[in-house]
Formats: structure tokens, sequence, C-alpha cells
């Protein structure tokens, strides 16, 4: 672990993330006082397309028209 004081930290903040990208931790300090930490980010887990393919089903009638009292209700008719 490193300790910058905050205008070091202000001055040098790409090369002081550039080591935290690394996979150190940076702590800001100011008047002698930890403040602020710059730590490394994990690995994103992002959604991966494609990943339900084949688990998901859609009834040949998905887009047929609704019953009457289905619409009314949406549309605030009384049934």
């Amino acid at each position: 672990m490193i300790t910058v004081p905050l205008g070091e930290a202000k001055n040098n903040l790409s090369k002081l993330v550039d080591e935290a990208a690394a996979g150190k931790i940076i702590t800001i300090a100011k008047h002698g006082r930890a403040m602020a930490q710059l730590v490394p980010v994990g690995k994103s887990q992002g959604r991966r397309i494609g990943a339900m393919k084949g688990k998901l089903v859609i009834p040949d009638d998905f887009d047929s028209p609704l019953p009457d009292d289905v619409v009314g209700a949406f549309e605030g008719s009384p049934t």
C-alpha cells in the first residue's frame, strides 16, 4: 500500500491511476490523515449476448389480439 499526500496526488493522478489499475492500493492523505483510496476495479461481469438462446419459448399466438376483458382492464373500462 502506498500513501500519497493530496497535493502530490493531484499532480500525479494519471500515474497513480495506472498503478492502481496494476493492482496497487494507493491511499491519499490530507494533512497526514488518510482521506481516500485508489483501488483496482474488478473485472466486469457484463451480460453475454445470446446467453439465453434456446431457453426461452415465444408462443405462436404471441402477437394475436388480446381478449376484450384484458384490453378493458388496460384502458380502465368497467368489466
